[in-house]
């Protein structure tokens, strides 16, 4: 990265704005529980909730700080993969099943207002780290362990968050094939938000030089 990503005070500004309407819609939902999630422990292990979660523990900190450096950006990028993953899996997977979030607005807000909101914001401040296999893992490092701790989870609460990875219906055969195409677009999305960092930041790199 050749230059620090700094955000101008209307970009943390909106982004504490966006911040305090995902808090807004994530404590309405916890409060306001529909049947599919049940409990407070399976609300907060929905993919949605946690990623939104990071989402917001990043753009707070970007609004009081702005930290720098490329461990920073690597946080950011790492939350922006993650609510994309939430935005995309809702709008190709899940849009017609009930996950757990029975109110539309706070619907809206966790699976298409933040992320969005978040990927524009990778893009207007981008940072480019390079795309490398081993930042790659390092980004993919979380969907797995999130992974993992579902199927453990899961049949010890006899509840799964979501039904492509609950092998109570299809079977841990058909849902292992399913997880793997799964896994195959995570790494396609981590690589596109990685490379459209790195072009945006490549970008802003050369204006910042022809200007200067």
């Amino acid at each position: 990265m050749n230059s620090v990503a700094v955000h101008p005070l209307w970009g943390r500004l909106l982004l504490l704005a966006v911040a305090a309407l995902d808090i807004a819609a994530i404590l309405w939902s916890a409060t306001h529980l529909g049947p599919a999630a049940g409990t407070v422990g399976n609300f907060f292990s929905y993919f949605t909730i946690q990623s939104n979660l990071i989402v917001l523990a990043v753009w707070i900190a970007v609004a009081l700080v702005d930290p720098q450096g490329r461990s920073w950006q690597l946080v950011r990028c790492a939350s922006t993969l993650y609510i994309t993953i939430t935005g995309i899996v809702y709008a190709v997977l899940l849009q017609k099943i009930s996950v757990g979030i029975a109110y539309p607005w706070t619907n809206d807000v966790l699976h298409r207002v933040t992320p969005l909101v978040a990927l524009a914001d990778w893009l207007l401040v981008p940072a480019a780290l390079g795309v490398s296999a081993r930042l790659i893992g390092w980004l993919l490092a979380y969907p797995v362990v999130y992974g993992v701790y579902t199927l453990i989870r899961g049949p010890i609460v006899d509840w799964y968050p979501y039904p492509f990875i609950d092998p109570r219906d299809q079977g841990y055969g058909p849902m292992a094939i399913g997880l793997v195409f799964l896994v195959i677009g995570f790494v396609i999305l981590a690589i596109a938000v990685t490379s459209l960092g790195e072009m945006a930041g490549r970008f802003r790199d050369r204006r910042a030089a022809a200007s200067g």
